[in-house]
């Protein structure tokens, strides 16, 4: 059976704040390391409250200091907000750090809203020219062997941080396939392009020395409770947050759980959140195993790694307790 991590957001629940967000998801990495779990991702976001992880790099910094086997990256760095030769040197110094337990996931998308971007002074260049390539290659060549006399990443140089390409449609997909590097979709939010993204990376893959084989992550909400009805119930707070999301209300903080709350929404709000959420194991633990043991099959992946939403911290630790034991599960089967 393939190896599972983590996704996290640093969530800032509704009545809580941004340091026991980051408290929080410290103590879930831990959770994580003792379950087995093989890597504790965080995804860089700006102007979402919601979102305590903006400060990728020191939140991986933090998290890997509180834990000791597990690894722990970005998923991912919004490379078009930065310089190559930034990212390098945080990177490198959290390898030099934390030897052998860092990755770097890489997302072309610039993780906010305009004002964001603007505000981060790294707008796209004139006539729309996509950096994304270049700055791919160049953080590459940083992390790599240094070159006697050229510009180095101090830290950074000779670390070789696994680079991970992240996607959520056809593009990530091609470009990890044709640079030969992992590939992570991200179709816990997308998963309209699943199946193409999937053979795209796979026909088209190029082996480079790091990768001589294709390898694909596939991400996945996971809202796992004693009981269906207990999940379906905690997984309320997942659907509030992809409404607000999609009806401009980004600013709301996690809600709490709410009985009967896809009763109150209308056809074409239901029906926005089965596409998006397509890729939900929400249940107990024989629905969770029974349909996870589906998916895997039916995709093949090389790894899985889950996105949690639930409210109640304890609850969200439960939740990937359960999720790792039913991985184990079908291991053992």
């Amino acid at each position: 059976m393939i190896p599972i991590s983590v996704l996290d957001l640093c969530p800032v629940i509704e009545g809580g704040d941004a340091g026991q967000a980051l408290r929080n998801s410290r103590d879930l990495a831990r959770c994580a390391e003792a379950a087995g779990y093989k890597r504790f991702w965080l995804a860089e976001h700006h102007n979402i409250p919601s979102v305590a992880s903006a400060a990728t790099s020191v939140v991986i910094g933090y998290v890997a200091d509180g834990t000791s086997t597990i690894r722990v990256g970005a998923g991912g760095v919004m490379l078009p907000n930065h310089a190559p030769l930034v990212i390098a040197e945080q990177f490198g110094t959290l390898a030099e750090l934390y030897p052998g337990r860092i990755d770097l996931g890489l997302g072309r998308a610039p993780g906010g809203d305009m004002a964001s971007i603007r505000a981060l002074r790294r707008p796209m260049r004139e006539g729309g020219e996509d950096r994304f390539p270049h700055d791919v290659a160049e953080l590459q060549y940083f992390l790599g062997d240094p070159e006697e006399g050229k510009l180095q990443a101090t830290p950074g140089a000779g670390t070789h941080v696994p680079i991970w390409i992240l996607g959520s449609s056809l593009y990530g997909a091609q470009f990890a396939a044709h640079f030969g590097l992992p590939y992570a979709f991200a179709s816990h939010f997308a998963p309209a392009e699943l199946e193409n993204a999937i053979r795209l990376y796979r026909d088209r893959y190029q082996p480079s020395e790091d990768w001589p084989e294709p390898h694909l992550m596939l991400a996945a909400n996971i809202v796992a409770a004693k009981t269906d009805e207990e999940a379906a119930f905690l997984a309320t707070t997942l659907y509030q947050a992809f409404v607000n999301l999609r009806t401009g209300h980004s600013h709301k903080l996690v809600q709490p759980p709410a009985e009967g709350f896809l009763e109150t929404l209308d056809p074409s709000a239901q029906s926005m959140l089965r596409r998006t959420l397509r890729c939900s194991f929400i249940g107990g633990p024989e629905k969770i195993a029974r349909e996870l043991e589906v998916f895997i099959e039916t995709h093949q992946p090389d790894e899985m790694i889950f996105a949690s939403q639930v409210f109640d911290h304890e609850k969200r630790k439960r939740s990937l307790e359960i999720a790792a034991d039913c991985v184990s599960r079908l291991r053992a089967a």
